[in-house]
């Protein structure tokens, strides 16, 4: 099935934000860093300066990634009890894989969806 976004060259919302493509050209240049948008789009040159998600991902996702994990490690210790130090192995880099990746993608997301919406923020103009 083609969506409207597909036949002008454009990836799904859903594979832009997973992939980190620019909303206009559908290139996968939307960061420069691990969760840093780029400046423009080296394809073709949309400027990803003009758009703002906020802090809204990083709120999201600090509630409901320390929720699951906070949860998953309560369970680790209530069967198997484990040492300090495995929870500390587990736990610390697993938290920062799930945050920084889920912070990319809902980043992207929220780009995207941005672009594709024509939004912007109260009392600017979309010029």
């Amino acid at each position: 099935m083609t969506t409207p976004e597909t036949e002008k060259g454009r990836p799904p919302i859903w594979e832009a934000a997973l992939f980190g493509c620019c909303p206009a050209c559908g290139s996968r240049t939307l960061f420069s860093g691990v969760v840093q948008f780029a400046d423009r789009c080296r394809a073709c040159g949309l400027d990803l300066n003009r758009f703002n998600v906020g802090d809204g991902p990083a709120g999201l996702l600090t509630l409901v990634i320390g929720a699951l994990l906070v949860g998953l490690a309560l369970r680790l210790e209530v069967a198997a009890q484990p040492p300090f130090w495995v929870h500390v192995i587990l736990w610390v880099p697993l938290t920062t894989l799930c945050v920084l990746l889920g912070l990319r993608v809902a980043k992207a997301l929220l780009l995207t969806s941005e672009y594709r919406n024509s939004a912007g923020e109260a009392g600017r103009s979309g010029k």
